[in-house]
């Protein structure tokens, strides 16, 4: 018996029938950013062009001022719902695993649930665990659909980037930033705004969807405060917080190989997208084919919890029925999760 089998996630009945994105509409370039902070740059002897040059993000998406993320969820929401084609009377379950919010109560879920008219017998919450929200959520999903508590699930998020980027870029600005602070606040302004949502349902009722087969997880906790933040702001320790990720992401992986998970030669790895240096340094580590990662970072940046479902949607014509697809996230915490889909 596996001590920690708790930690090895393993679905027999549950298949993900759909996955889409709302995409916002509004392009923020990293250009645009160096502009921004050209004084503040040069003051600081600082060379533009590391968002781009050095993260590999070219741009990232806004939202109009105003919009709801509630609002963005719903709308990733019955996207999905449409491209299922299933009775949205019969979902059981939906779940919001946005980090951003509008307000801190009531929760996200209500509001998503409302704009969509889901019926009164649809469990609906929040779940919220930085950017492995969504896979948290298609595990949670999985486990009440395997055990016939609901026929169908629906996952949304939605994220935005604007006013968190609008505050930083403020800050940033200001006479008395220091280098140190710069570097500290440097990846508030990888971040970007998406939605996306995904419907999971019974494999024996959907032979057409595509078997969530499982994975593993593991917590790497000592590395609580690498990156703490709000709507406000965020402050990390970029080095700390990409070697601490290596670490607890080797950890899953190795896990894994013993517990009888082959990842080593699949068809497709959908990587959280952070940077051009996290995932040049995730791939290497894991020994993961770079062509074999689509990237969705260069011109969308890093959407949390989004991030895994819309690189998804992104490549998901370029997938072929039979090819095993591996989904692999890590959350500021430490947490990690891999699950396999067989497509």
């Amino acid at each position: 018996m596996n001590p920690h089998g708790n930690a090895t996630l393993r679905h027999e009945r549950t298949s993900v029938l759909s996955v889409e994105v709302a995409d916002a509409p509004e392009v923020a370039t990293s250009a645009m950013f160096d502009e921004r902070l050209a004084d503040t740059y040069e003051r600081l002897g600082v060379r533009p062009g590391l968002l781009e040059d050095l993260a590999g993000i070219v741009e990232r998406r806004w939202w109009p001022e105003g919009t709801l993320f509630s609002s963005v969820a719903a709308t990733a929401g019955e996207a999905a719902i449409e491209a299922a084609g299933i009775d949205r009377d019969r979902i059981g379950l939906l779940i919001d695993t946005s980090v951003s919010r509008d307000h801190l109560e009531p929760s996200a879920a209500v509001a998503v649930h409302h704009d969509l008219g889901l019926a009164p017998h649809c469990l609906n919450f929040d779940l919220a665990n930085a950017c492995l929200g969504f896979i948290n959520g298609m595990n949670l999903a999985a486990t009440m659909i395997d055990a016939g508590q609901i026929e169908y699930a629906l996952l949304v998020d939605g994220e935005g980037s604007r006013y968190t980027q609008e505050r930083t870029l403020e800050r940033l600005a200001g006479p008395g930033v220091t280098v140190e602070q710069m570097f500290a606040e440097f990846a508030s302004l990888t971040l970007g705004s998406g939605g996306a949502a995904m419907v999971l349902g019974r494999s024996d009722a959907h032979p057409e969807g595509h078997r969530l087969l499982g994975g593993e997880a593991r917590a790497g906790s000592e590395h609580r405060l690498l990156c703490v933040g709000d709507l406000d702001g965020m402050t990390t320790d970029t080095a700390a917080l990409l070697e601490a990720g290596l670490d607890v992401a080797e950890l899953t992986w190795t896990t894994a190989e013993r517990n009888g998970w082959d990842w080593g030669a699949l068809d497709h790895y959908i990587m959280h997208q952070v940077s051009a240096v996290h995932t040049t340094a995730m791939q290497k580590r894991l020994g993961i084919d770079p062509d074999k990662a689509p990237l969705s970072f260069p011109t969308r940046g890093n959407i949390g919890p989004a991030s895994i479902p819309t690189t998804l949607a992104l490549h998901q014509d370029q997938i072929r029925p039979g090819d095993r697809v591996l989904l692999t996230g890590i959350g500021s915490g430490i947490n990690t999760t891999a699950l396999e889909l067989l497509w």
